[in-house]
């Protein structure tokens, strides 16, 4: 049965009051992390330095964490680049825009094979560490760049697969929950909800292709989204941008 906070309910769901929650630094995984923070759960942030191009976003994690009061923050080293096929990962190039329309219906280059279930698979095994019944994925099925691993049929799918493997469902009948508060949320609506809890989004970073100082280029999809939901959300961006990206 599906419940409100996209996860779905499953035999016995015990809440422990931890909550493990993916950390990007970003708008969408900070947002979740206030709402985590509201519902009372002590927080388990998990970050992935999965060697993309655009690694100041760990800097962006960190600071949340801090700012944040998370009880632990987790920063994995995972080696995507070996892999690659991803224009965040590999030496493919970032796509650039004008305009969010241009983001195209397709899969762009930025997508990172599996990625969202690498991440959550490493967040599954320290949940059952922790006793933790709930996983926070900011993922988003609206504004967001064509992504199959953002979908609800991907989560939903995603958890059902969990409750097969963990050893507190086998024996316990004790079920996680992967939680997607922000599934069906505008960028814009996002922001107002963080903003509603407190959230200074200055210390975010959402650019795929930032420069050698972090700054937003200003023509990523990631950073087109990023704009287009302060200026929908009539919320001050506080991005810092490179100056040809400002002009615009």
């Amino acid at each position: 049965m599906q419940n409100t906070n996209g996860g779905s309910e499953r035999g016995r769901s015990m809440n422990t009051g931890r909550a493990v929650v993916l950390a990007s630094g970003g708008i969408d995984s900070t947002t979740c992390l206030a709402i985590a923070r509201a519902e009372g759960y002590e927080l388990y942030a998990l970050s992935f330095f999965y060697h993309q191009r655009h690694r100041v976003e760990m800097e962006a994690a960190r600071r949340v964490a801090r700012r944040m009061g998370v009880k632990e923050h987790m920063v994995l080293d995972l080696p995507l680049d070996r892999i690659g096929g991803s224009a965040l990962t590999a030496g493919l190039e970032v796509p650039k825009h004008t305009s969010p329309e241009e983001i195209g219906s397709c899969i762009p280059t930025t997508y990172v094979p599996a990625r969202n279930t690498i991440f959550l698979s490493f967040a599954l095994a320290w949940a059952e560490v922790l006793d933790a019944m709930d996983i926070f994925i900011g993922v988003n099925a609206l504004d967001y760049s064509g992504y199959p691993d953002c979908r609800p049929a991907y989560i939903e799918a995603y958890e059902r697969m969990a409750n097969l493997a963990t050893r507190k469902a086998v024996e316990d009948g004790l079920f996680v929950r992967i939680r997607t508060p922000l599934l069906h949320l505008t960028k814009a609506e996002i922001i107002v909800r963080g903003m509603e809890l407190g959230v200074d989004y200055s210390m975010t970073h959402s650019c795929y292709d930032p420069d050698s100082s972090g700054r937003a280029c200003g023509r990523c999809d990631s950073c087109l989204l990023r704009r287009q939901g302060f200026l929908q959300a009539k919320v001050s961006d506080p991005t810092v941008y490179v100056p040809s990206a400002s002009a615009r």
